[in-house]
């Protein structure tokens, strides 16, 4: 919270106002509280990594689609796309009761919702103003697909009993 705070002294870039400051404590507040529930919730290492794996792509998710946008720029409609792909997070969470094994499938969806968004919008062109399109769509469709199925394996991991050393 201190680099935007900070960054608004030295740029006009930087254009925070409360709420945005508000709404940032907000997601640091709930993220930080889902990773102490995982953190809680069980002993088994490769749990614990999902969880703050999962958590954390989430937060950033939201904060880099709220930022600067992933279809276009933030204010493209089709980043509400995004929003979707989280609630199947939120659906497969509640499912699930946490546990690893519907987490596993949980953060598996998420990483094809995610990819499913990024395919409408290239056959839509949606974004297809945007100076680095589509390649800043793809690499960062790619970047959160990746960290969803590492929480998939690792999920799966500890729903087998597998502790990582």
């Amino acid at each position: 919270m201190l680099v935007p705070a900070l960054g608004m002294q030295f740029s006009d870039e930087v254009a925070w106002s409360r709420n945005d400051f508000l709404i940032f404590a907000g997601m640091l507040l709930g993220t930080g509280l889902g990773v102490e529930l995982f953190l809680r919730r069980s002993s088994n290492r490769a749990y614990r990594l999902a969880g703050v794996i999962t958590l954390v792509t989430a937060f950033l998710l939201v904060w880099v689609n709220g930022a600067v946008g992933i279809i276009g720029s933030e204010q493209h409609p089709a980043n509400l796309l995004y929003f979707g792909v989280l609630g199947v997070g939120v659906v497969g969470a509640f499912a699930s009761r946490l546990r690893a094994s519907g987490l596993a499938w949980t953060t598996l969806l998420l990483a094809i919702f995610q990819t499913l968004v990024a395919v409408l919008a290239f056959v839509a062109a949606w974004g297809s103003a945007a100076p680095g399109w589509p390649w800043d769509t793809l690499v960062m469709t790619l970047i959160f697909t990746v960290l969803w199925l590492g929480a998939a394996w690792l999920f799966q991991r500890a729903a087998r009993g597998n502790m990582i050393q």
